[in-house]
Protein backbone atom coordinates (compact mmCIF):
# COMPACT_ATOMS: atom_id res chain seq x y z
CA UNK A 1 0.00 0.00 0.00
CA UNK A 2 1.20 3.59 -0.93
CA UNK A 3 0.89 6.80 0.13
CA UNK A 4 1.78 10.23 -1.21
CA UNK A 5 1.45 13.81 0.73
CA UNK A 6 1.68 16.60 -1.74
CA UNK A 7 2.36 20.28 -0.60
CA UNK A 8 3.50 23.28 -3.26
CA UNK A 9 6.44 25.94 -1.71
CA UNK A 10 6.06 28.03 -4.35
CA UNK A 11 2.29 28.47 -4.29
CA UNK A 12 2.68 29.16 -0.13
CA UNK A 13 5.04 32.26 -0.84
CA UNK A 14 2.45 33.47 -3.44
CA UNK A 15 -0.28 33.21 -1.15
CA UNK A 16 1.65 34.40 1.78
CA UNK A 17 2.58 37.72 -0.67
CA UNK A 18 -1.29 37.98 -1.14
CA UNK A 19 -1.29 38.22 2.72
CA UNK A 20 0.23 40.77 3.37
CA UNK A 21 -1.22 42.71 0.87
CA UNK A 22 -4.36 41.96 1.91
CA UNK A 23 -3.75 42.96 5.46
CA UNK A 24 -2.36 46.32 4.55
CA UNK A 25 -5.37 47.13 2.26
CA UNK A 26 -7.65 46.12 5.10
CA UNK A 27 -5.93 48.00 7.55
CA UNK A 28 -5.87 51.76 5.59
CA UNK A 29 -9.85 50.94 4.95
CA UNK A 30 -10.73 50.15 8.20
CA UNK A 31 -8.76 53.41 9.51
CA UNK A 32 -11.41 55.57 6.80
CA UNK A 33 -14.35 53.93 7.11
CA UNK A 34 -14.17 54.32 10.93
CA UNK A 35 -13.15 57.61 11.09
CA UNK A 36 -16.24 57.99 8.75
CA UNK A 37 -18.62 56.11 10.34
CA UNK A 38 -18.50 58.80 13.73
CA UNK A 39 -19.23 62.12 11.42
CA UNK A 40 -22.01 60.20 9.62
CA UNK A 41 -23.79 59.03 12.16
CA UNK A 42 -23.78 62.70 13.56
CA UNK A 43 -24.79 63.70 10.41
CA UNK A 44 -27.85 61.47 10.41
CA UNK A 45 -29.06 62.11 13.83
CA UNK A 46 -28.44 65.78 12.73
CA UNK A 47 -30.74 66.05 9.65
CA UNK A 48 -33.18 63.04 10.43
CA UNK A 49 -31.79 61.14 7.78
CA UNK A 50 -32.95 57.21 7.72
CA UNK A 51 -31.00 57.22 4.18
CA UNK A 52 -28.18 58.43 6.09
CA UNK A 53 -28.39 56.85 8.95
CA UNK A 54 -28.96 53.75 7.42
CA UNK A 55 -26.10 54.43 5.73
CA UNK A 56 -23.63 54.94 8.73
CA UNK A 57 -25.16 51.84 10.40
CA UNK A 58 -23.50 49.99 7.26
CA UNK A 59 -20.74 52.33 8.02
CA UNK A 60 -20.37 50.33 11.44
CA UNK A 61 -20.65 46.74 9.79
CA UNK A 62 -18.03 47.74 7.24
CA UNK A 63 -15.67 48.39 10.24
CA UNK A 64 -16.67 45.88 11.79
CA UNK A 65 -15.76 43.65 8.62
CA UNK A 66 -12.91 45.00 7.89
CA UNK A 67 -11.81 44.46 11.67
CA UNK A 68 -12.97 40.82 11.78
CA UNK A 69 -11.47 40.32 8.50
CA UNK A 70 -7.74 41.59 9.64
CA UNK A 71 -8.53 39.45 12.56
CA UNK A 72 -8.84 36.41 10.79
CA UNK A 73 -5.77 36.98 8.64
CA UNK A 74 -4.24 37.92 11.44
CA UNK A 75 -5.50 34.30 13.11
CA UNK A 76 -4.65 32.22 10.41
CA UNK A 77 -0.88 33.44 10.82
CA UNK A 78 -0.89 30.70 13.75
CA UNK A 79 1.18 27.80 13.10
CA UNK A 80 -0.71 24.69 13.13
CA UNK A 81 -0.78 22.03 15.96
CA UNK A 82 -1.93 19.16 17.23
CA UNK A 83 -5.39 20.24 17.67
CA UNK A 84 -5.50 22.15 14.82
CA UNK A 85 -3.71 20.32 11.94
CA UNK A 86 -4.75 22.76 9.28
CA UNK A 87 -4.26 25.74 11.01
CA UNK A 88 -6.64 28.59 12.16
CA UNK A 89 -6.64 29.31 8.24
CA UNK A 90 -10.66 27.99 8.38
CA UNK A 91 -11.27 31.12 9.97
CA UNK A 92 -10.67 33.17 7.00
CA UNK A 93 -14.14 31.70 5.96
CA UNK A 94 -16.24 31.74 9.24
CA UNK A 95 -15.42 35.62 8.86
CA UNK A 96 -16.83 35.68 5.61
CA UNK A 97 -19.39 34.07 6.93
CA UNK A 98 -20.41 36.17 9.82
CA UNK A 99 -19.64 39.01 7.40
CA UNK A 100 -22.45 37.57 5.27
CA UNK A 101 -25.26 37.11 7.92
CA UNK A 102 -24.20 40.73 9.18
CA UNK A 103 -24.94 42.02 5.59
CA UNK A 104 -28.96 40.17 5.43
CA UNK A 105 -29.36 41.49 9.12
CA UNK A 106 -28.34 45.21 8.28
CA UNK A 107 -30.82 44.79 5.45
CA UNK A 108 -33.67 43.45 6.89
CA UNK A 109 -33.48 46.49 9.59
CA UNK A 110 -33.24 49.06 7.02
CA UNK A 111 -36.76 47.52 5.48
CA UNK A 112 -38.29 47.87 8.65
CA UNK A 113 -37.07 51.25 9.22
CA UNK A 114 -38.18 52.47 5.98
CA UNK A 115 -41.56 50.56 6.16
CA UNK A 116 -42.11 52.61 9.46
CA UNK A 117 -41.25 55.76 7.12
CA UNK A 118 -43.60 55.72 4.59
CA UNK A 119 -46.43 55.37 7.19
CA UNK A 120 -45.18 58.06 8.39
CA UNK A 121 -42.55 60.11 6.29
CA UNK A 122 -40.55 62.03 8.14
CA UNK A 123 -39.28 65.97 7.30
CA UNK A 124 -35.15 65.61 6.13
CA UNK A 125 -32.39 68.13 6.17
CA UNK A 126 -31.00 68.78 2.59
CA UNK A 127 -27.58 68.84 4.71
CA UNK A 128 -28.20 65.04 4.35
CA UNK A 129 -26.59 65.43 0.90
CA UNK A 130 -23.40 66.92 1.11
CA UNK A 131 -22.43 64.53 4.27
CA UNK A 132 -23.23 61.51 2.05
CA UNK A 133 -21.25 62.88 -1.23
CA UNK A 134 -18.12 62.66 1.14
CA UNK A 135 -19.26 59.09 2.22
CA UNK A 136 -19.20 58.36 -1.94
CA UNK A 137 -15.71 59.69 -1.94
CA UNK A 138 -14.57 57.61 1.53
CA UNK A 139 -16.18 54.64 0.18
CA UNK A 140 -15.00 54.90 -3.61
CA UNK A 141 -11.51 55.43 -2.61
CA UNK A 142 -11.81 52.18 0.30
CA UNK A 143 -13.04 50.43 -2.66
CA UNK A 144 -9.80 51.28 -5.17
CA UNK A 145 -7.64 50.01 -1.92
CA UNK A 146 -9.06 46.96 -1.59
CA UNK A 147 -9.52 45.89 -5.66
CA UNK A 148 -6.06 46.87 -6.27
CA UNK A 149 -4.42 46.30 -3.23
CA UNK A 150 -6.13 42.74 -2.10
CA UNK A 151 -6.90 39.79 -3.43
CA UNK A 152 -10.40 40.40 -3.78
CA UNK A 153 -11.37 38.17 -6.65
CA UNK A 154 -10.38 35.41 -5.31
CA UNK A 155 -9.85 35.29 -1.45
CA UNK A 156 -13.73 34.85 -0.14
CA UNK A 157 -12.58 37.00 3.16
CA UNK A 158 -11.73 39.79 1.22
CA UNK A 159 -14.59 39.61 -1.63
CA UNK A 160 -17.03 39.80 1.57
CA UNK A 161 -14.98 42.93 2.92
CA UNK A 162 -15.07 44.68 -0.22
CA UNK A 163 -18.89 43.80 -0.48
CA UNK A 164 -20.02 45.42 2.76
CA UNK A 165 -17.66 48.58 1.18
CA UNK A 166 -19.70 48.21 -1.99
CA UNK A 167 -23.49 48.34 -0.33
CA UNK A 168 -22.24 50.80 1.68
CA UNK A 169 -21.44 52.65 -1.70
CA UNK A 170 -24.57 52.17 -3.01
CA UNK A 171 -26.09 54.23 -0.07
CA UNK A 172 -24.23 56.62 -0.34
CA UNK A 173 -25.12 56.77 -3.55
CA UNK A 174 -29.32 56.53 -2.59
CA UNK A 175 -28.55 59.32 0.00
CA UNK A 176 -27.47 61.53 -2.66
CA UNK A 177 -30.05 60.57 -4.95
CA UNK A 178 -32.84 61.20 -2.47
CA UNK A 179 -31.02 64.08 -0.77
CA UNK A 180 -31.16 65.77 -4.57
CA UNK A 181 -34.82 65.26 -4.88
CA UNK A 182 -35.67 66.56 -1.45
CA UNK A 183 -33.82 69.96 -2.29
CA UNK A 184 -35.65 70.12 -5.79
CA UNK A 185 -38.70 68.74 -5.10
CA UNK A 186 -39.38 68.86 -1.16
CA UNK A 187 -39.91 64.97 -1.33
CA UNK A 188 -39.00 63.66 1.33
CA UNK A 189 -40.24 60.26 0.55
CA UNK A 190 -37.49 59.55 -1.48
CA UNK A 191 -35.76 58.64 1.55
CA UNK A 192 -36.99 55.56 2.81
CA UNK A 193 -37.53 54.76 -1.09
CA UNK A 194 -33.66 54.82 -1.18
CA UNK A 195 -33.01 53.37 1.40
CA UNK A 196 -35.01 50.13 0.44
CA UNK A 197 -33.39 50.01 -2.50
CA UNK A 198 -30.19 49.73 -1.21
CA UNK A 199 -31.28 47.50 0.53
CA UNK A 200 -32.23 44.66 -1.82
CA UNK A 201 -28.76 45.09 -3.26
CA UNK A 202 -27.06 44.64 0.44
CA UNK A 203 -29.63 41.67 0.74
CA UNK A 204 -28.47 40.33 -2.48
CA UNK A 205 -24.47 40.47 -1.94
CA UNK A 206 -25.11 38.76 1.66
CA UNK A 207 -26.79 35.62 0.19
CA UNK A 208 -24.10 35.11 -2.13
CA UNK A 209 -21.28 35.66 0.47
CA UNK A 210 -23.32 33.95 2.87
CA UNK A 211 -24.19 30.95 0.33
CA UNK A 212 -20.44 30.49 -1.11
CA UNK A 213 -18.82 30.39 2.90
CA UNK A 214 -21.27 27.77 3.74
CA UNK A 215 -20.51 25.76 1.10
CA UNK A 216 -16.66 26.12 1.82
CA UNK A 217 -17.58 25.49 5.71
CA UNK A 218 -19.89 22.08 4.47
CA UNK A 219 -16.78 20.80 2.56
CA UNK A 220 -18.52 21.59 -0.45
CA UNK A 221 -16.55 20.75 -3.93
CA UNK A 222 -14.75 23.98 -5.14
CA UNK A 223 -16.70 25.77 -7.72
CA UNK A 224 -14.10 26.09 -10.25
CA UNK A 225 -13.35 21.83 -9.78
CA UNK A 226 -15.58 18.96 -11.53
CA UNK A 227 -15.58 15.80 -9.28
CA UNK A 228 -16.54 14.02 -12.97
CA UNK A 229 -13.27 15.38 -14.23
CA UNK A 230 -11.15 14.71 -11.46
CA UNK A 231 -11.84 11.20 -11.69
CA UNK A 232 -11.72 10.86 -15.31
CA UNK A 233 -8.12 12.45 -15.61
CA UNK A 234 -6.73 10.25 -12.91
CA UNK A 235 -8.27 6.83 -14.35
CA UNK A 236 -6.76 7.71 -17.33
CA UNK A 237 -3.03 7.67 -16.26
CA UNK A 238 -0.83 4.55 -17.18
CA UNK A 239 -1.55 1.38 -14.62
CA UNK A 240 -4.73 3.23 -12.70
CA UNK A 241 -7.71 0.47 -12.70
CA UNK A 242 -10.00 2.31 -10.43
CA UNK A 243 -10.69 5.93 -8.58
CA UNK A 244 -12.73 5.77 -5.02
CA UNK A 245 -12.95 7.60 -2.43
CA UNK A 246 -12.49 10.85 -3.64
CA UNK A 247 -13.08 14.33 -2.19
CA UNK A 248 -11.67 17.66 -3.16
CA UNK A 249 -12.76 20.64 -0.78
CA UNK A 250 -11.28 24.34 0.35
CA UNK A 251 -9.60 24.87 3.47
CA UNK A 252 -9.79 28.23 2.65
CA UNK A 253 -9.53 30.56 -0.10
CA UNK A 254 -6.58 29.59 -2.89
CA UNK A 255 -5.84 26.81 -0.58
CA UNK A 256 -7.90 23.59 -2.21
CA UNK A 257 -7.32 19.67 -1.15
CA UNK A 258 -7.75 16.78 -2.60
CA UNK A 259 -7.40 12.91 -1.55
CA UNK A 260 -7.99 9.69 -3.03
CA UNK A 261 -7.72 5.90 -3.33
CA UNK A 262 -6.44 4.77 -6.45
CA UNK A 263 -6.41 0.93 -7.31
CA UNK A 264 -3.33 0.04 -9.73
CA UNK A 265 -2.29 -3.11 -11.72
CA UNK A 266 0.28 -5.31 -10.50
CA UNK A 267 4.02 -4.29 -11.22
CA UNK A 268 2.99 -0.78 -11.23
CA UNK A 269 5.68 1.85 -10.35
CA UNK A 270 3.81 3.26 -7.50
CA UNK A 271 6.19 6.05 -6.86
CA UNK A 272 5.80 6.97 -10.40
CA UNK A 273 2.28 6.96 -10.31
CA UNK A 274 2.13 9.11 -7.30
CA UNK A 275 4.23 11.39 -8.97
CA UNK A 276 2.06 11.55 -12.05
CA UNK A 277 -1.22 12.06 -10.15
CA UNK A 278 0.30 14.74 -8.16
CA UNK A 279 1.61 16.71 -11.00
CA UNK A 280 -1.75 16.45 -12.72
CA UNK A 281 -3.27 17.40 -10.11
CA UNK A 282 -1.24 20.58 -9.74
CA UNK A 283 -0.43 21.73 -13.15
CA UNK A 284 -4.14 21.01 -14.44
CA UNK A 285 -6.67 21.69 -11.70
CA UNK A 286 -4.36 24.03 -9.38
CA UNK A 287 -4.38 21.94 -6.78
CA UNK A 288 -1.47 21.93 -4.46
CA UNK A 289 -2.49 19.86 -1.73
CA UNK A 290 -3.29 16.36 -2.12
CA UNK A 291 -3.18 13.17 -0.08
CA UNK A 292 -3.32 9.55 -2.34
CA UNK A 293 -3.45 6.56 -1.10
CA UNK A 294 -2.39 3.36 -3.26
CA UNK A 295 -4.31 0.06 -3.31
CA UNK A 296 -3.47 -2.81 -5.16
CA UNK A 297 -5.90 -4.43 -7.71
CA UNK A 298 -6.25 -7.97 -5.85
CA UNK A 299 -7.53 -5.74 -2.52
CA UNK A 300 -10.76 -7.63 -1.00
CA UNK A 301 -12.55 -4.82 -2.87
CA UNK A 302 -16.45 -5.42 -4.07
CA UNK A 303 -17.38 -3.39 -6.81
CA UNK A 304 -20.67 -1.83 -5.16
CA UNK A 305 -18.56 -1.62 -1.66
CA UNK A 306 -16.68 1.13 -0.38
CA UNK A 307 -13.06 -0.30 0.42
CA UNK A 308 -12.51 1.87 3.44
CA UNK A 309 -14.94 -0.05 5.69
Amino acid sequence: MGHSHSHDHGHSHGHHHHHTNNKKALFISFLFITAFMVIEIIGGIFTNSLALLSDAGHMFSDAFALGLSLFAFKLSEKVANGEKTFGYKRFEILAAFINGISLIAISLYIFWEAYHRFLEPPNVSGTMLWIAVIGFIVNIIVALILMFSGDTEDNLNMRSALLHVLGDLLGSVGAIVAGILILLFDWNIADPIASIIVAILILISGYRVTKDSIHILMEGTPDNLSFEELESRLVQLDGVVGIHDLHAWTITSNFPAFSCHMVVSENTDRDMILKQAAKLLHDEFSIHHSTIQIEGIHANIEKDEDCCN
